[in-house]
């Protein structure tokens, strides 16, 4: 059973549904994620704490459209979407809804099994699905904001993300575990190649 701390109990107090909800708000207060934003995908988006986040970035007359395997209780304002983020028919389910996003969140992660080098290769396996996704629907100037385990894997996966991103930042958050091997990138500016 993971360890309840701080973030835990204020996320339970404030009506948060993880307390991943405040590494997001962290990220949003150094980045200004929703700065201007009108349209927020969220992708591997359960139990729903990025979508709370998001939705209060936008403000109301905002889109906001979450994206996860598992379902999800509904969230006012908010569009979810049941489906794998791998497959072309969840993506074509996201465009019908909203065709281009002003920012794109992946917090996505695999069941962990314990055995290190299997976690950080499907946790990156997700990170680059999210990328390609952010790729097709990001509007020219978007934002990215993107988990990727520290790995094998993780300075290649750095440099693909600078490829389409004019600023590009990576950071962990307070309110990340600081067991965790999880890093966030922060990538502003995109341009379409």
């Amino acid at each position: 059973m993971r360890r309840k701390d701080h973030y835990y109990y204020r996320a339970r107090r404030e009506g948060y549904r993880s307390r991943a909800a405040y590494k997001l708000k962290q990220l949003d207060k150094k980045f200004g994620i929703f700065k201007g934003a009108k349209a927020v995908l969220d992708l591997c988006c359960a139990p729903g704490g990025w979508l709370q986040v998001a939705r209060e970035g936008v403000g109301n007359e905002g889109v906001v459209v979450g994206v996860d395997i598992n379902k999800i209780s509904s969230i006012n304002g908010v569009t979810f979407i049941c489906g794998d983020i791998v497959k072309e028919e969840t993506l074509n389910r996201v465009l019908s809804v909203c065709e281009e996003f002003d920012v794109v969140l992946s917090d996505c992660s695999p069941n962990v099994s314990g055995i290190w080098s299997v976690d950080h290769e499907r946790q990156m396996f997700l990170a680059r699905a999210s990328l390609e996704i952010a790729k097709r629907v990001l509007k020219n100037g978007g934002t990215l904001v993107i988990k990727a385990f520290q790995g094998s894997e993780y300075a290649s996966f750095l440099s693909e993300v600078k490829q389409h991103f004019g600023f590009v930042r990576t950071t962990k958050p307070e309110a990340s575990r600081k067991t965790s091997a999880e890093m966030y990138i922060v990538a502003k500016n995109f341009r379409r190649l």
